[in-house]
């Protein structure tokens, strides 16, 4: 685990913070959808303004592919707005002369949001120039966006690389929170993992059973581990390129502490009204294919969390969009709240699943980044995080 200052390290008092937030938040008709992820992010933005500072905010949102008004950040400053009860101004540039002059009279206590770091081109590729002018805004760097960290973008790596740069209060406690299954967690260690695909998780499935006392898979990738244990899947979402790398690891966790459904919710095709049924995992239909966990594998999980020491949950155990193939996801998502044990929900459709129940605070830690707490329990680097280790030293 990489080594970093926190703002208790540093005097902000007086000075112009650049915070790099995770504001990546659905809208719908111009107006936030969800905002689980700005109010997480507020807690840095106050500390900073309690201590004194000039909050200047960064953020992306989306994918564009340059500017585009249906992503600005403008909602997002109204919903801070709403939240934190005080002013935001948002800038309509990331970099530039007004933002220059509106940081430059910034007072203790402003909080001013840029505009989407993605509007412009130099963000992905990390172009040194952009980082250069966003240090240029600030005597000091808070990184404060966990959902990003994986990514070494300019307003990541490049700016946390030419300014004095700090862990902010929601990236240290996601590194502590993931950083405790790494290191020493509680036993027996359970990991339930989902999701659609075994190409996008097969290096956290590997690095995890090794760790791990039990690791529960669910959802979509189900279907290809299945497909490797030699059953018919029907239509079921399946990777046949990726059977033959799970069943390598299927044949080597120690004493099959891989655990597959036994039961399934088959149904006759990929529509939220579509006929189905409870079937064993022998018998999908031809024409069949599984969108979710059955009520006995989701029952056998349940079990295994009331007797854990520690519980990591990324991944929807099914459609759980849908009502009829929720049934898994809400058995799992109530068992990991019910458990006494030390829970970990890792953000993404996992996170949505535990709100979308009224869950959320009968977890231990709900993370902010699906991608960023996946690749950490991988083994793999955080380059937003990385960085920091130079202000250390």
């Amino acid at each position: 685990m990489a080594e970093y200052l926190t703002l208790d390290d540093v005097e902000a008092a007086g000075r112009r913070v650049l915070v790099r937030s995770d504001l990546n938040v659905p809208l719908d008709g111009g107006e936030v959808a969800d905002d689980f992820r700005i109010r997480a992010a507020l807690g840095g933005v106050e500390a900073l303004r309690a201590r004194g500072a000039a909050v200047v905010v960064c953020s992306h949102l989306g994918r564009p592919r340059g500017p585009d008004p249906s992503y600005s950040l403008a909602p997002v400053a109204r919903r801070i707005e709403e939240l934190g009860g005080f002013p935001v101004r948002h800038l309509p540039t990331l970099v530039g002369p007004e933002v220059t002059r509106a940081v430059a009279e910034a007072r203790p206590g402003d909080v001013i949001l840029l505009e989407n770091t993605r509007f412009h081109p130099g963000e992905t590729s990390d172009d040194p120039a952009l980082g250069s002018r966003l240090a240029e805004l600030a005597d000091l760097f808070c990184q404060d966006a966990f959902g990003s960290v994986h990514r070494a973008h300019a307003s990541t790596v490049g700016v946390a690389a030419r300014v004095k740069s700090v862990a902010g209060p929601l990236l240290a406690g996601e590194l502590e929170a993931l950083g405790q299954l790494l290191d020493d967690p509680p036993r027996p260690f359970v990991v339930i993992l989902g999701g659609a695909k075994v190409s996008d998780k097969l290096g956290v499935l590997s690095a995890l059973v090794e760790i791990c006392d039990v690791l529960a898979m669910g959802g979509g990738m189900v279907y290809t581990a299945l497909m490797a244990e030699g059953y018919s899947v029907g239509t079921s979402l399946a990777e046949e390129e990726m059977a033959p790398s799970v069943r390598e690891l299927l044949e080597g966790s120690q004493g099959g502490k891989v655990l597959l459904p036994e039961d399934v919710v088959a149904a006759g095709g990929f529509r939220a009204d579509a006929a189905h049924r409870v079937t064993g995992v022998r018998d999908i239909g031809d024409g069949e294919m599984g969108l979710d966990i059955g009520p006995r594998s989701a029952r056998r999980i349940a079990e295994i969390c009331e007797g854990a020491g520690s519980v990591f949950w990324n991944g929807p155990m099914g459609v759980f969009e849908w009502e009829a193939f929720r049934s898994g996801t809400e058995t799992v998502a109530r068992a990991v709240a019910s458990s006494d044990a030390f829970t970990v929900v890792g953000g993404g459709d996992s996170a949505a699943a535990i709100r979308l129940l009224g869950l959320e605070g009968r977890v231990s830690h709900l993370s902010t980044g699906g991608g960023a707490s996946l690749r950490l329990l991988e083994g793999k680097p955080l380059p937003g995080v990385e960085v920091l280790e130079k202000w250390v030293r």
